[in-house]
């Protein structure tokens, strides 16, 4: 049950926005839905592991006590006969048989034993197909091979019906433990000692897997509706370092800042789903996703939008979604801090986008009174689809007179010689060689310690939130620094970690 309800996006989302009057810690709860449904699988695969191994260990036993290896009363329980009378206790029923042959022949020709198999490896299929290398780099492995989820769940709804594990059951007149467990002889013949019988459990899997599955199964028909719903693309833009800006148009889609979508290409394949962050801003007409190559469904659906004639319409393209995440939340601090790595900077050009349509418009409901951005990035040319932006920003800060509003801070991570000549000889310009921006490049990664220093000491009575988009190693880093550097009065700065999760 537990492992299908983190992936009910839908049903997330729903719950999400209903706790967006209640504290942010619930909300934050949610926000690691994809944690607790690894942690139920790592569970899940335990719980397995004893499960099989006590089988095994079973098995085992049964055949020794077949055989009459153990004391009198284990052989005189396994002899009971499936009669009129008298129910059986050990399930391995045929004695003409290779002792030795026995546990196997129970395993595959039982409906305990056969599911059991099949379940099993559907879920070792499953967890190693989901290691992080495989999740990365041959994401439609991990896709397709996940779906084995649905012959897991039904070989769990069968597995019971077997009934292999049996106990016994109340006779009249009653058996006497104590009495007949040393007299296996004078069972069925003396009043106290009537037949023991024994019978298997009513399955019950089903009704702990059923409520689960509907929702899921809810999920998926919304799924297919939001799949039939016409997509209209209005811009296809190829930006540099391999990006393609998608800007497209539905009837009825409503999203807000950091939210995240599912694509479907059927040109692709008819049944991969890949999620991808928009970029878009809620105050704008249209919604747009930016896609980095970074796979084979990725190479191929930009070599499609690379052929089309200009101003052609692309593929047909499934939208499932939005959905929401932990970057919903930015407006409701004074201060935030986002960082980006890479293409993780996807959620906070909405975010910015949002930011500058709010100033236009002169909303009076903005809180956030500071953002300090940093992006983290290996090639320069990675900045340029972003740079517009910022300089837009960068002119309207200072229009207004706000230049202290937004502090953002770009890191090149990785450069060249030729690169350094380069800065070197436009080091002196106003603005700077690589971005155009008057924000100047900083090479190198962030010296986060000095940076949480200058937001605290510069905010000394806000809570600051901060949002990472980017690798788990950053997470790790980024969520220490904020218990580092929260002070223990809560009249004083206080810093909560926010990553996304999708």
């Amino acid at each position: 049950m537990l492992i299908l309800l983190p992936v009910c996006r839908n049903l997330l989302s729903l719950v999400r926005g209903s706790f967006g009057c209640c504290g942010r810690t619930m909300r934050k709860q949610l926000d690691k839905n994809l944690s607790f449904h690894k942690l139920v699988a790592y569970t899940i695969a335990l719980m397995t592991a004893v499960h099989v191994i006590a089988h095994l260990l079973n098995m085992e036993w049964y055949n020794n006590s077949r055989l009459g290896v153990y004391d009198k009363l284990s052989t005189a329980l396994s002899d009971l006969a499936d009669t009129r009378n008298t129910t059986y206790l050990n399930p391995i029923r045929k004695i003409n048989l290779d002792p030795q042959q026995n546990p196997n022949y129970l395993v595959f020709t039982s409906i305990a034993g056969l599911t059991g198999v099949i379940i099993t490896l559907a879920l070792i299929i499953i967890i190693t197909s989901s290691m992080e290398v495989i999740r990365r780099s041959y994401f439609e492995v991990f896709w397709y091979t996940h779906h084995l989820f649905i012959i897991f769940f039904i070989g769990l709804v069968f597995h019971g019906a077997g009934r292999i594990v049996r106990s016994q059951q109340t006779t009249n007149p009653p058996h006497n433990y104590t009495l007949c467990k040393d007299r296996t002889e004078d069972w069925g013949r003396i009043p106290q000692c009537p037949m023991p019988q024994f019978a298997g459990g009513f399955p019950q899997t089903w009704m702990w897997v059923i409520a689960p599955m509907i929702l899921y199964l809810c999920e998926r028909v919304l799924r297919f509706i939001r799949y039939t719903q016409t997509v209209t693309y209005r811009r296809i833009v190829m930006r540099p370092s391999k990006v393609l800006e998608l800007q497209m148009v539905k009837n009825g889609f409503k999203m807000e800042v950091g939210q995240y979508i599912f694509l479907n290409c059927p040109a692709i394949s008819q049944l991969e789903w890949h999620p991808f962050t928009m970029t878009s801003a809620p105050e704008e007409d249209f919604f747009s996703v930016h896609i980095r190559s970074a796979g084979d469904w990725t190479d191929k659906l930009i070599e499609i939008m690379q052929q089309l004639p200009e101003g052609a319409q692309g593929p047909k393209m499934g939208v499932d979604g939005p959905f929401g995440t932990a970057s919903e939340d930015v407006f409701d601090y004074e201060v935030s801090m986002l960082v980006g790595a890479g293409i993780g900077v996807t959620p906070f050009a909405s975010i910015l986008k949002s930011i500058w349509y709010k100033f236009k418009d002169s909303n009076p409901k903005l809180r956030t009174k500071k953002i300090y951005f940093y992006w983290l990035c290996r090639e320069t040319y990675a900045f340029e689809w972003f740079a517009d932006l910022l300089q837009v920003l960068e002119k309207e800060m200072e229009e207004r007179g706000m230049g202290d509003f937004l502090t953002y801070k770009l890191y090149l991570t990785r450069w060249d010689q030729s690169h350094a000549d380069h800065v070197m000889v436009r080091f002196d310009q106003d603005k700077d060689a690589v971005t155009g921006l008057k924000q100047k490049t900083y090479y190198g990664r962030p010296d986060w310690g000095n940076e949480f220093e200058q937001v605290r000491q510069e905010n000394p009575t806000s809570v600051v939130g901060t949002f990472l988009c980017g690798p788990e190693a950053l997470a790790k880093v980024l969520a220490k620094k904020c218990a580092k550097y929260s002070d223990v009065d809560p009249r004083k700065t206080k810093f909560y970690f926010n990553k996304e999760n999708f």
